[in-house]
């Protein structure tokens, strides 16, 4: 953990947008907003995914900001998803660059015949931010699964 005697003000503020973009990122997601999703990550993003946390091999590996629509599309097929965000640190943080982590518990509902479904998987995401016009986005986002179950609710 960093100690804080003091930061300055320009520095809380760009944690504070930090933390906010991770925030916006799960509840763009809850309320299927594709495009306000989007809208967080670069240009030529890099976003990564690892189903099983423990494979250095990615599930799916995306190389743009377009390629993630049908991603975050593929949402909609859940009746319901919440994602808890959880613990976030910042390891690196300069004027323009940050890298960090984040934990999220996220619950997906099914309907399936009538019979809902929950699946809670425990993710983490590895990410690196970029300040472009004042703005904080997500340059590269590794998502891992470490673990996920399925229920009835």
């Amino acid at each position: 953990m960093t100690k804080h005697a003091a930061i300055s003000p320009a520095e809380a503020a760009d944690r504070l947008a930090i933390r906010e973009l991770v925030e916006a990122y799960a509840h763009c997601a809850d309320r299927r907003d594709a495009k306000g999703q989007m809208s967080l990550f670069t240009a030529d993003t890099h976003f990564v995914v690892y189903m099983n946390a423990k494979d250095p091999t990615p599930s799916q590996e995306l190389h743009s900001r377009d390629e993630l629509a049908p991603v975050f599309a593929d949402l909609s097929k859940y009746d319901a998803t919440t994602h808890f965000v959880g613990q976030s640190t910042l390891f690196t943080l300069t004027a323009d660059r940050a890298t960090g982590e984040a934990y999220c518990l996220a619950h997906h509902v099914t309907l399936d015949r009538g019979r809902r479904r929950l699946m809670v998987a425990s993710l983490r995401y590895i990410d690196t931010f970029v300040k472009k016009d004042g703005e904080w986005l997500f340059a590269e986002r590794l998502l891992y699964v470490d673990w996920f179950e399925e229920r009835a609710p």
